[in-house]
């Protein structure tokens, strides 16, 4: 049987996690093979902004970072367990990929 892969991306790991924890349960009620989530390397973007735009005064400087969280899941190409994974309510900030 064919596989699906499912790369689910996100700057916060609580709500990644659930939508996880939610495609795992529809796996599970339609009886599909599932690998997975399989957490990939957590991204940092890091910026240095300086705080004083004119140039005067000392040089004090802001750092900002924002991670990215990667999960993947390898699940059986049914047709109806895709059905169901594309009905899923997906929160904002949580980009989903779907690929046979």
């Amino acid at each position: 049987m064919r596989k699906a892969k499912i790369k689910l991306t996100s700057t916060d790991h609580v709500i990644l996690d659930e939508v996880c924890r939610q495609i795992k349960e529809i796996a599970e009620k339609t009886g599909v093979d599932i690998s997975g989530p399989i957490p990939l390397p957590t991204k940092k973007l890091k910026v240095t902004v300086r705080r004083s735009p004119d140039g005067e005064g000392s040089s004090t400087f802001d750092r900002y970072t924002l991670t990215i969280h990667k999960r993947l899941i390898y699940i059986d190409a049914d047709d109806r367990a895709l059905r169901h994974i594309t009905r899923i309510r997906i929160p904002d900030g949580v980009q989903i990929e779907i690929q046979i």
